[in-house]
C-alpha cells in the first residue's frame, strides 16, 4: 500500500483510484508505432464495400451459409452477388435503390426474393461463425489476443417509427424511442454475436444471454463491461457460470467492499470493507442457486428472466440476495486486483476501447437515414442489425488479412517492425474502403489470392 501511488483513501476510509499513469515510454505512442501504422495503412488497397464482401466470400465461403428457408430450392446463379448487395443495402441503411443494377443478380425482383427467402437470423449467424473461425487463425489476430477476453456493450439506435419493441430513454434518444444492440467482441476484434433489446436502462440484464448465445468462437473466460452492466446479482451469476467478470467500476468510493469476518483487521482497507458477506444466506439457498445456474447453462431459461425473477419492486428475493452475497466475494477480489495490478486495469481499458472502435466503424457503415433504425418489429430489427454485424466482421477480416500481409512485406523489406507495435495496430481502419454511394459488384481477377499492396511511399491521388 505505501508504495502504490495509484490508490488513496479519503478521511472516511473510502478508496479512490488515480488516473492510469502512461506507460514508461518517451511519448504516449512511440515513433516506431506511428511509422508502422502509417506504412501499413498506406499499403491497404482501395476498394468499394461490395468488393470487400465478395472477396471475403471467395476466401471463406461464408455466402454458402445463406440457404433457402424452404430447404429444397436450388441455389440461384450469382447468388453471392445478390447476397452482397442485400448486405450493403441493410448494413448501410440505404435500401434497395442504390444497389439495383442491370444484371439479373441485381434486379429488384431477385433482391426482394432472396431477401425474403435466404436472409434471416439463422443464416446470418452461420455466416458469422465462418468469419470468426477464419479471423482466429490469422497471425496478426493472434498477436492481438487469444480470443479468451471479450467485452459486451450496447450500441443504441433511435427508432423514429411507432414500435412496441422500442422504448424511451431520454439520455440517448431524446423524446423518441430506441433500441439497443447489445453485442460482444473478443480481443481478436471478432464480433461473437449480439442481441437487439428495447433501449431501456435495463438492457444490461441481457449480458449473460449474449454470452451464452454467441455465434461462434471460443468461449471467453474474462468478460469486460461498462458500469451500467454491473450489479451484485449479475456479478454472482457470471462468477457462478464460470466467467471472470471485470466491469469498469465508475465512482468506486460509492461501491462498498465486503468482508466475511467482522473482526478481521485489514489495515488501510478496514474502513473501506464496511459490508459483510453472509455465508449462511448463501448456504441456505445453495441448492436453488445451482439449479438456477444449471438452467441458464443448459438454455432451459433465459438469464434475463431469471434476473427479473430474483428481484421484486427493486428489492432482491431471498434467493437473489444469496446470489448477490456470492457476487460480492468476487466483486471485492476484483476491486482489490484493480488496486494492486495496473496491468489488469489497462487490459480492461484496452478491451473497452476495442469495442468503442468497432462501434465507431459501425456508425460509419450504418450511415443512411441519419443512422436511425426504421423497423417496427423485432424480427426486422434483428435482421438488419444482423447484416450490420456480419459486414463489420467481414471488414475486420479483410483488414486483418491485408494488414498481416503488409506487416510481413515490411519485415521482408527490412522495416523496423516490433512485436509490441504490431499488437497495437487496429483493424477498424476504414479510409481505404468506400461506403458512400458507389457500389460495384464486380470482383477483379486475383491471381495471387490477394490484391497487390500499395506502395507506402507513393503520393495519394
Amino acid at each position: 500500500m505505501p508504495a502504490n501511488s495509484q490508490i488513496v483513501f479519503d478521511d472516511d476510509g473510502r478508496l479512490h483510484f488515480a488516473a492510469l499513469e502512461p506507460e514508461p515510454e518517451p511519448e504516449p505512442e512511440p515513433a516506431s508505432l506511428l511509422h508502422l501504422r502509417k506504412a501499413v495503412e498506406a499499403m491497404l488497397p482501395r476498394v468499394d464495400l461490395p468488393e470487400v464482401l465478395l472477396e471475403v466470400f471467395s476466401w471463406t465461403g461464408a455466402d454458402q451459409a445463406f440457404t433457402s428457408i424452404t430447404g429444397g430450392e436450388a441455389r440461384l446463379r450469382d447468388l453471392h452477388v445478390t447476397i452482397a448487395a442485400l448486405l450493403v443495402a441493410h448494413s448501410c441503411n440505404v435500401g434497395y435503390t442504390p444497389v439495383i443494377g442491370s444484371v439479373d443478380a441485381l434486379k429488384y425482383g431477385r433482391l426482394s426474393h432472396v431477401d425474403q427467402t435466404y436472409l434471416r437470423l439463422a443464416t446470418y449467424r452461420a455466416a458469422n461463425a465462418t468469419l470468426i473461425e477464419h479471423q482466429a487463425v490469422i497471425p496478426l489476430a493472434l498477436a492481438w489476443g487469444g480470443g479468451l477476453v471479450a467485452s459486451v456493450d450496447g450500441m443504441r439506435f433511435v427508432v423514429p417509427v411507432p414500435s412496441v419493441y422500442a422504448r424511451p430513454n431520454p439520455r440517448y434518444f431524446g423524446r423518441r424511442g430506441g433500441a439497443t444492440w447489445l453485442n460482444m467482441i473478443n480481443d481478436q476484434a471478432a464480433g461473437l454475436g449480439g442481441k437487439v433489446v428495447a433501449g431501456t436502462s435495463r438492457d444490461s440484464l441481457y449480458v449473460l444471454d449474449v454470452l451464452y448465445d454467441r455465434d461462434g468462437g471460443k468461449r471467453p473466460e474474462m468478460i469486460v463491461t461498462d458500469t451500467a452492466s454491473y450489479s451484485d446479482i449479475v456479478f454472482g451469476l457470471l462468477t457462478l457460470a464460470g466467467f471472470a467478470y471485470a466491469p469498469q467500476l465508475a465512482d468506486l468510493p460509492d461501491q462498498r467492499m465486503w468482508r466475511i469476518d467482522r473482526t478481521a483487521d485489514y489495515g488501510a482497507f478496514t474502513d473501506a470493507a464496511r459490508g459483510r458477506v453472509d455465508l449462511v444466506r448463501i448456504e441456505r439457498q445453495w441448492e436453488d442457486i445451482l439449479r438456477i445456474i444449471g438452467s441458464i447453462h443448459t438454455g432451459a431459461v433465459r438469464a434475463y428472466d431469471v434476473i427479473r425473477m430474483l428481484s421484486r419492486d427493486g428489492r432482491p428475493t431471498p434467493l437473489g440476495d444469496a446470489i448477490a452475497h456470492y457476487g460480492r466475494i468476487a466483486k471485492s477480489l476484483h476491486v482489490l486486483r484493480l488496486a494492486d495490478e495496473p496491468g489488469y486495469r489497462r487490459q480492461i481499458k484496452a478491451q473497452a476501447n476495442l469495442q468503442e472502435g468497432r462501434h465507431a466503424l459501425a456508425r460509419k457503415i450504418f450511415h443512411g437515414r441519419s443512422g436511425q433504425l426504421y423497423q417496427r418489429y423485432q424480427d426486422g430489427m434483428e435482421d438488419q442489425i444482423g447484416a450490420l454485424g456480419l459486414v463489420l466482421n467481414a471488414m475486420v477480416l479483410f483488414n486483418t488479412r491485408y494488414m498481416d500481409a503488409a506487416v510481413a512485406q515490411l519485415r521482408a523489406d527490412g522495416f523496423d517492425v516490433r512485436d509490441e507495435d504490431v499488437a497495437r495496430l487496429s483493424p477498424f481502419v476504414r479510409h481505404h474502403i468506400d461506403m458512400f454511394g458507389r457500389y460495384s459488384f464486380q470482383l477483379p481477377d486475383l491471381p495471387g489470392g490477394l490484391r497487390p499492396l500499395r506502395d507506402p511511399d507513393a503520393i495519394d491521388e
